[in-house]
């Protein structure tokens, strides 16, 4: 339990993750879910608000996209179900051209993407970060028209 907590005194942690560090520390698996419940019960183990609090605090902060939000929240041992859900929370219907928009005038703000090796930069900065490649298309060629 010591160990744990320790674990988790360092961040939030799905279940999965919790799980594979005890497992994986040497202690066994009927221990571990013993472990789990007990947290759980104490309401420091809840992988739904971990979701939404790792989703917001992602979009928000680091400005990803809902791909590279989704694909983290899969490493973490969110089931699908529930990524689904917390994704539609964090990522309204049109969000995600508005902050792919403010994200690429934040980073290319002095730069002319109508240029080959700026606009290259701009797709793949877009794409690493999460976003679609529709909302890259539409939102690079309204930009290039624009200027």
């Amino acid at each position: 339990m010591q160990r744990a907590l320790r674990f988790l005194g360092y961040r939030p942690r799905s279940e999965a993750e919790l799980r594979n560090f005890l497992v994986h520390g040497g202690y066994s698996a009927a221990l571990a879910e013993r472990t789990l419940a007990k947290l759980r019960g104490l309401k420091y183990l809840n992988d739904e608000t971990f979701a939404r609090n790792w989703a917001r605090s992602r979009a928000e902060a680091r400005g990803y996209g809902p791909r590279r939000i989704e694909r983290e929240l899969r490493i973490k041992g969110i089931g699908r179900p529930l990524i689904r859900e917390v994704m539609g929370e964090t990522f309204a219907p049109g969000d995600e051209s508005a902050r792919a928009k403010s994200l690429l005038t934040k980073r290319f703000k002095n730069q002319q993407l109508d240029d080959q090796k700026w606009l290259r930069r701009a797709v793949g900065f877009l794409q690493r970060r999460g976003y679609s490649s529709q909302v890259i298309f539409d939102l690079l060629k309204v930009t290039v028209e624009d200027d």
